[in-house]
């Protein structure tokens, strides 16, 4: 017979509205027996009892519904971001607060014993921390005037490279008219690379590979600890390239006992129609595991509002900067939402302007008049100026939401003062309107975007504070309960997997966050500073490192 075992905790949160509070949980075969007291549960049968949990508090496991397992392999160069932020090791890198300080970082890996002749790539860049200092070619010639140097831009979406990295990819020359590639006043590009199109032509020369980041069994461990540390038992790889190579490897690495997260990996919309689209995706969905969910794809509607690639409606962006990039024609985005929705695909769908929102709305209307689902859950991700209009449309169209929280605080005050201006500020990421038009929500990291933590992810929707303590909307602010539901059961839904995750009852699968406080007894209300203990998943048990 197999072995029942029943975990004490000092308290567990269940998530579960007909039974919020409990202090066991039994477990079995990697499932939930029972949630309850012990004596409610010794009539289960013969049971092992542990209380190694009998301090802790007991959480349904955090459900990341937007990150990118990449954020293991980012690790392995050169961090130029502007917040302090800890490695899966758990080293703490320091932030940068200036141009010169990312070009002095660069230049030491040069200047580090080995090729002297490779590439230098760094990560997490974001100038506009930065006022009126920009990035061009010329600045990161000073990392190395010989070597191609690249940084991608935090949000992803943008690439800085140097003199040797344009020679390379055969674009310092005069003639070039892409949107994504800017030019400076001597007619040549300023470095500067725009979207997915412009970054893909500079990505090779700096040692930049995503489909490489993608199969790589080191990096998908590291971000694995991630995750315990944090409290994740599921995680979404939202954009996954997925080559075959990457498949075979994922399967194997997350079917192994000692592998602690279960991942559910996206194909994301590039280099294809959307019939192969689509057609790649009911493939992949036949070789889901438990452990390896396949089968939904990402489509990429525009870029950043950081970046000012995003879509914007009028007002456009507050400095007066034009308007951002389509990354998937309108002709595309509606003949892909058509076939998933005929042959039961999940989609998920980034905008981050409210126009590339609005496109979407208008596109899945049609395509719903072709091919009705009542059920399909398409999500909105980021989302972040959608207005209430906009929320009731979503809300009438069946679609979900995963707001983008930690922007209030990474990026609130550029925000506020650049790019959409105080009032549109005031309503990014608006989680109380979401739920008050009865639009199902979650919220995320975009980890390696911003650093993976479902936590603090909860306190940036519930505080809205930037780092300077500047509130951007307190009627956007949601509670404790709220924010808690959004980081478990409401992600779980987003991913049509609210029937096995999200909440600690009978028949769903033994995926706990261990945590060290009661967050529902914080007086502060910071989540942010709870410690995690570690996870059980799946029924097995992994400490935080």
């Amino acid at each position: 017979m197999t072995q029942t075992t029943i975990y004490s905790a000092r308290r567990i949160r269940t998530m579960n509205p007909s039974n919020p509070v409990a202090s066991h949980v039994a477990v079995r075969s990697g499932r939930i027996v029972g949630v309850g007291s012990l004596d409610e549960l010794k009539t289960i049968g013969p049971f092992v009892l542990d209380d190694r949990f009998a301090d802790k508090v007991l959480m349904p496991g955090f459900v990341e519904a937007h990150c990118h397992v990449s954020e293991g392999a980012f690790w392995r160069y050169v961090y130029c971001g502007y917040f302090d932020r800890q490695d899966p090791d758990g080293k703490v890198w320091a932030g940068l607060k200036s141009l010169d300080a990312v070009v002095a970082r660069l230049r030491a890996r040069a200047d580090e014993p080995g090729d002297a002749s490779g590439p230098i790539f760094g990560w997490c860049f974001d100038p506009l921390y930065f006022g009126s200092e920009c990035c061009v070619r010329a600045d990161l010639d000073r990392a190395s005037a010989s070597r191609p140097v690249g940084m991608l831009h935090a949000s992803g979406h943008i690439m800085n490279v140097n003199t040797p990295a344009l020679r390379a990819a055969g674009l310092l020359r005069e003639g070039i008219r892409h949107d994504g590639i800017p030019l400076g006043a001597d007619g040549l590009p300023t470095g500067e690379m725009k979207g997915p199109e412009a970054v893909g032509l500079v990505s090779p020369h700096v040692g930049f590979d995503r489909n490489v980041l993608s199969a790589d069994e080191q990096a998908v461990r590291a971000f694995s600890r991630q995750c315990v540390r944090n409290g994740v038992t599921t995680a979404t790889d939202l954009a996954a390239p997925l080559p075959p190579e990457a498949v075979e490897m994922l399967l194997r690495v997350t079917g192994q006992a000692d592998f602690p997260t279960r991942i559910v990996a996206l194909r994301r919309f590039g280099a294809s129609t959307p019939a192969e689209l689509i057609e790649t995706a009911v493939a992949l969905r036949g070789r889901a595991t438990d452990q390896l969910r396949l089968g939904a794809v990402k489509i990429h509607v525009d870029g950043s509002i950081q970046g000012f690639s995003a879509r914007l409606r009028e007002p456009g962006y507050h400095n007066g900067a034009p308007n951002g990039l389509w990354y998937t024609t309108p002709e595309h985005l509606e003949e892909a939402l058509s076939r998933a929705l005929q042959h039961g695909v999940l989609v998920h769908l980034h905008t981050n302007g409210d126009e590339a929102t609005e496109l979407v709305l208008d596109k899945l209307e049609l395509a719903l008049r072709r091919h009705p689902s009542p059920d399909h859950r398409f999500t909105l991700q980021h989302c972040q100026l959608a207005d209430a209009a906009q929320f009731r449309r979503m809300k009438r169209l069946g679609l979900c939401v995963n707001l983008f929280a930690n922007h209030l605080y990474y990026w609130g005050e550029q925000h506020y003062s650049q790019t959409v201006g105080p009032e549109r500020a005031r309503r990014m990421n608006a989680c109380a309107t979401a739920l008050r038009e009865g639009v199902p929500m979650s919220i995320h990291s975009d980890a390696p975007v911003t650093p993976l933590g479902p936590l603090f992810t909860a306190q940036c929707a519930m505080l809205r504070e930037t780092p300077t303590g500047r509130v951007l909307g307190e009627h956007e602010r949601i509670g404790m309960q709220e924010a808690l539901h959004a980081i478990t059961l409401g992600a779980a839904f987003t991913l049509k997997l609210d029937g096995e995750i999200g909440s600690i009852e009978a028949g769903k699968r033994a995926d706990f966050a261990v945590l060290e406080q009661d967050p529902m007894e914080l007086a502060g209300e910071r989540p942010g500073d709870i410690a995690v203990w570690g996870v059980v998943q799946g029924g097995r048990v992994f400490a935080a490192d």
